[in-house]
């Protein structure tokens, strides 16, 4: 990525758009044929000669252009006619910016697929899911991951459009009016280059072309600085479900022995920051004076280099870092439990609702035993089963099936994995079907037959149904 913005680089693209202008110009008769042999035999990019001139000249392109037309000899005299120096500039700017995205594409590819298999991998490690940093209800570490997973394939395709918006090129001239050329030569041009021609331009390409493609670099970075703040919570002491993995020889302190820190994560997040802060300059550079100014020509030589370049390097960290993640399923499990049945709460709740009670008063008693669970007066099954409230709804049995639903939870769950990610449902089916089909009512699994919305959930329910031999709850999942 670095060497697409060097100035080397950068001198061949342009050289590369003023040889094609002209082998166009021949082509329609406006130069010599003769002439434009002899251009692109003779041409040369001499750094010293370049530098010399734009020190005398103030104008990069002006001193470009002379320091190869010495190079050519009378004929170079051809090089540049009718154009001005946006035609170059932003032309050569699409070339560069469709090779970054090339890069970026490939990187968010990779990231895409490590997400993938941890999802699938995970999908039966059950964790605490939490709300305002808070324990909520059960999901699985493998459902985070798809999040993530389908966060990125949306990543993925706002790359492309804003790859689409970014690949247009210019050679309309000084005011945009194709005053000294005729549009054919900007559409021979640019199909040369890969690019369209800008369906209307002044003397520059518009800048919200630049601003979109800046703004979906600022969301992969965002959600990279998600995922990463994400990973830093989960790798606290007090939480320690997963952690970045700390190699051997490594140091986390220069004082505290016994420290291991996310520093990666942390390392993204930071230059998340630079990177989003950036898009904000992209925005400002498209309000420019009449048909141009230069202003955004100073933001755009450090926030296109610097995002791209950053972004991929961000992208590479992070997929590396994903990739050797140590994840302690054992850990979650100890913080799932840690608040002694809370988390099903809700579970509770909807028993009693659908055993006649208001909602209001059924959430009211749950919500006045859950806190006093919280204050350590005894376990919340045990303070739910001595309330005389909740006894006159739910005896221990009905509250012993309560709680066992949450397991369709995580069936449901599995199958959601199974349907996307999954490379061999019928595995992940038997092996959930053997671990939970004793605890499961048959009325549960005509609720979730009814209930899953993923495909793969189908093979999933058929397993249940054949360890418990239940023909109807067997029609409906077919069904």
């Amino acid at each position: 990525m670095r060497a697409l913005w060097t100035p080397r680089h950068k001198y061949e693209t342009w050289l590369r758009v003023e040889l094609l202008a002209c082998e166009a110009m021949a082509a329609e008769g406006l130069i010599p044929r003769a002439a434009v042999d002899v251009i692109r035999a003779r041409a040369r990019i001499d750094f010293d000669r370049i530098e010399e001139l734009e020190r005398t000249t103030q104008h990069d392109v002006l001193a470009f252009v002379s320091a190869v037309a010495e190079t050519v000899g009378p004929e170079g005299r051809y090089l540049h006619e009718g154009m001005t120096s946006s035609d170059v500039l932003d032309t050569a700017l699409a070339v560069v910016l469709k090779e970054a995205t090339a890069i970026l594409r490939e990187d968010l590819g990779r990231l895409h697929g490590v997400l993938r298999d941890l999802a699938h991998r995970h999908r039966e490690s059950v964790m605490i899911g939490r709300s305002h940093g808070v324990h909520g209800e059960p999901i699985t570490f493998g459902i985070k991951m798809a999040i993530w997973y389908e966060e990125v394939g949306r990543h993925r395709r706002r790359l492309d459009q804003a790859e689409e918006e970014i690949g247009v090129g210019k050679l309309s001239g000084s005011m945009g009016t194709f005053a000294h050329l005729p549009p054919s030569i900007e559409a021979r041009v640019c199909a040369d280059l890969g690019l369209r021609p800008d369906p209307i331009s002044n003397q520059i390409v518009q800048r919200d072309r630049h601003a979109a493609y800046m703004a979906a670099l600022g969301l992969i970075a965002a959600s990279l600085d998600k995922f990463a703040v994400e990973i830093r919570h989960l790798q606290r002491t007090e939480v320690l479900e997963v952690e970045e993995l700390f190699a051997a020889g490594q140091k986390g302190s220069s004082s505290m022995p016994h420290k291991r820190n996310p520093v990666g994560s942390e390392n993204v997040s930071g230059l998340a920051r630079v990177v989003k802060a950036n898009v904000q300059a992209a925005f400002d550079n498209v309000a420019l004076w009449h048909e141009r100014d230069i202003s955004h020509s100073s933001v755009e030589r450090i926030i296109l280099p610097d995002t791209t370049v950053l972004l991929d390097y961000m992208l590479q960290r992070f997929t590396t870092l994903i990739e050797r993640l140590q994840i302690y399923p054992d850990r979650m499990r100890k913080n799932l439990d840690q608040t002694g049945g809370l988390v099903f709460s809700q579970r509770v709740l909807l028993e009693l609702v659908q055993r006649g009670m208001g909602r209001d008063e059924a959430y009211a008693v749950v919500q006045e035993i859950a806190m006093r669970a919280w204050k350590g007066e005894g376990r919340f099954v045990d303070l739910l089963r001595n309330d005389p409230t909740v006894s006159s709804k739910l005896d221990a049995g009905l509250l012993s099936q309560a709680y066992r639903r949450i397991i369709p939870t995580r069936l449901w769950i599995g199958c959601e994995l199974a349907g996307r990610f999954s490379r061999s449902p019928k595995v992940l089916s038997e092996r959930m079907a053997s671990r939970y089909t004793k605890h499961i009512p048959c009325s549960l699994l005509r609720e979730a037959s009814t209930s899953c919305r993923f495909i793969g959930c189908t093979l999933v329910l058929a397993a249940f149904c054949a360890e418990t031999e239940t023909a109807s709850v067997r029609g409906r999942s077919s069904a």
